[in-house]
């Protein structure tokens, strides 16, 4: 059994920096009392917290505020080391508003790292995830590149745990890997690598995950880190039954952290330790084991290493018939766990990502904004410019036919700009929603929205490309026009909003922007009367002796962000997963069938028959079950169809 978590760049991995030759006596003695506590750190950790209190003070009496700042941090390091995390965040907290006011990004997201780590520790993804995204971003916007990978490293962790999301987790340690290399930084590379190698050995490629184990111990030398590396490698050890082996490695990395007092890596070592005891059936000494590193989990706060060793006494109290304990210990397990792996918690990783990913699309629709304060500007230019020439023309021209002839062109303006108006208020019905074109103009701005509920239909041409190789390009546009003009109005007649054509593919979505309870049966509906629509445009063609058009058709129901992009040429999208699974839905669909998601067909199976079909694998999602929907009517005009061809 794996005892370790994946684990984000540990706060106390950060050097300190450097202080410019020159500075007073005072900044070079607070200098010397964080060098002095940085060294301690690896024998005495009570000590080092003496030497960074005094630091801090003396920085804080002299004013020296990026010494006072590093100080602070240098406290919450230890503080954290010795598993004190309430004392550790109030003083990461101090030190974050101190590198704030004096404009040190790289301390602000250093810190906002730091204190993702304790969530994390915690077993609060959900909050260490935003502490992380927030890590990044100002990591990203300041071009903080060794901070940006750290951030990278932390964002895999939370994804770790769970095997359905190992690939995610894969993502972002893979990024992070070669961008610790190139800034040198050994103990950030040590633990993406050994990360990397715990995922590894959980998809049992032991090979590779040894490979990346010998990088984190090369890089962590006389770090307490490599205590991290040495249970990862005594667990890969007892997976190949190599019990001797595995123990030597955990018993290495416990001396390691005890030596420092480090509980929470204490608690890892025990954990490694116990389950290699249970697994050479040694059930006394691995119930002793187990409830060592309970307490020290429990000083901790570290839920994630609580819950593994309630489920290793579970098991060991089972073993032993102490079925009593085994019950308590079982009860224990299983509340912990409901409470750190629970849907609504996934369901926020989801939205905080996602909002994370439109932050940055933000950028380009604010220039919506600015370029309507343009327009204002000029407007207001004009109307001035406007009426200064009205009151010239009213001191000068006294004669009434130049008053009349002056009313006349003004009404001819008027009448122009009144068509020219309505053409515009035309065009951008027809680009963008009403509701999004309305708040466009009065706003300035559409708003980016998060619908948790919206059906998304993918249409394509089967052969299209070859279609293209025989007709001409006139002939093949005009067709291709014919059949999406139909599907516009079948798109209209349900309520539905079309997003785009992209070649020969058709997208639209429903329940956006207007809520619709009955969006996805409208959808469903919707695909059946485009493939009608087809199958008698396809009669005509083949009774001309032409070829058929064969269309697939994919849909998928879920959460999306829809809003307006693009500068000079608006275009209302939307983005997220939902969206990607809809294509996959289509691009593994047949000609002349409705291809949906498991999900849809749960949620149409009392108004329509479904065939299941099987599976298909989606990155970053996994596996996806599909069905055909079931149409009577069309399944005539299919066979209809069919008989035609053969003849």
């Amino acid at each position: 059994m794996n005892t370790n978590s994946a684990r984000g760049q540990q706060p106390f991995a950060d050097s300190l920096k450097s202080i410019a030759l020159g500075q007073k006596e005072d900044s070079s003695k607070v200098n010397t009392y964080l060098d002095i506590s940085k060294d301690l750190m690896q024998t005495s950790l009570d000590s080092a917290f003496l030497y960074a209190a005094k630091a801090t003070s003396l920085s804080g009496t002299t004013g020296y505020k990026s010494g006072q700042a590093l100080a602070v941090k240098t406290m919450g390091n230890i503080r954290y080391m010795q598993g004190n995390y309430v004392e550790a965040v109030d003083y990461w907290e101090s030190s974050l508003k101190l590198y704030d006011n004096i404009g040190d990004k790289t301390g602000v997201s250093t810190i906002l790292s730091n204190i993702g780590v304790i969530y994390y520790n915690q077993g609060d993804k959900v909050k260490a995830l935003d502490y992380y995204l927030r890590s990044l971003k100002v990591a990203e916007e300041n071009k903080i590149k060794l901070r940006e990978a750290i951030a990278l490293n932390n964002l895999g962790t939370v994804y770790h745990d769970n095997p359905e999301t190992h690939d995610k987790a894969l993502d972002y340690f893979l990024k992070a890997l070669p961008m610790m290399e190139e800034l040198g930084d050994k103990d950030a590379y040590g633990t993406a690598a050994t990360n990397l190698g715990e995922i590894y050995a959980a998809k049992n490629d032991e090979q590779t995950a040894l490979f990346y184990f010998n990088k984190a111990l090369n890089a962590f030398q006389d770090s307490i880190s490599l205590s991290y590396t040495l249970n990862n490698i005594g667990n890969l050890y007892s997976k190949k039954q190599e019990l001797s082996t595995a123990i030597r490695y955990h018993l290495q990395a416990y001396n390691i952290t005890r030596k420092m007092d480090a509980k929470l890596e204490m608690a890892e070592s025990l954990l490694g330790l116990a389950n290699t005891y249970r697994m050479q059936e040694h059930f006394k000494t691995a119930i002793a084991t187990y409830l060592q590193a309970e307490a020290y989990a429990k000083e901790t706060g570290a839920f994630n290493l609580l819950e593994k060793a309630y489920n290793g006494l579970a098991i060991s109290f089972e073993k032993r018939k102490d079925f009593s304990n085994a019950l308590k210990y079982q009860g224990l397990y299983a509340s912990i766990k409901d409470s750190l792996y629970n849907t609504d918690a996934d369901k926020k990783l989801s939205r905080l990502i996602f909002n994370f990913e439109i932050e940055k699309k933000q950028s380009q629709i604010d220039l919506l904004t600015k370029d309507k304060e343009y327009k204002e500007l000029e407007i207001s230019r004009q109307k001035y410019a406007k009426n200064a020439s009205l009151i010239g023309l009213a001191l000068i021209i006294a004669i009434a036919t130049m008053i009349y002839r002056n009313y006349r062109m003004k009404a001819k303006t008027n009448e122009i700009l009144d068509r020219k108006n309505a053409e515009i208020e035309r065009l951008l019905l027809n680009i963008l929603p009403a509701e999004v074109a309305n708040e466009l103009k009065e706003e300035g701005v559409a708003t980016p929205r998060y619908f948790e509920q919206a059906s998304v239909l993918f249409t394509d041409f089967k052969s299209f490309t070859k279609m293209a190789d025989v007709l001409s390009p006139q002939e093949l546009l005009a067709e291709l026009n014919e059949c999406f003009v139909a599907f516009d109005d079948i798109i209209e007649k349900y309520h539905l909003e079309k997003i785009k054509t992209i070649g020969d593919s058709y997208m639209c979505a429903g329940g956006i922007p207007s809520p619709d309870p009955n969006h996805l049966l409208n959808m469903v509906k919707a695909a059946f009367d485009i493939l009608s629509y087809l199958n008698k445009w396809n009669e005509k063609r083949l009774n001309a002796g032409m070829e058929p058009w064969l269309l697939r058709i994919g849909i998928h129901t879920g959460p999306v962000v829809a809003g307006v992009v693009g500068k000079k040429k608006y275009a209302y999208d939307i983005w997220g997963s939902t969206v990607n699974i809809a294509s996959r839905m289509e691009s593994n669909g047949e000609p002349g069938q409705v291809n949906v998601s498991e999900k849809v067909f749960e949620l149409i199976k009392d108004h329509y028959s479904c065939r299941y079909r099987g599976k298909i694998f989606a990155k970053n999602i996994g596996e996806i079950d599909m069905y055909f929907v079931e149409n009577p009517e069309t399944k005539v005009q299919e066979l209809s169809l069919s008989h035609a061809a053969a003849s």
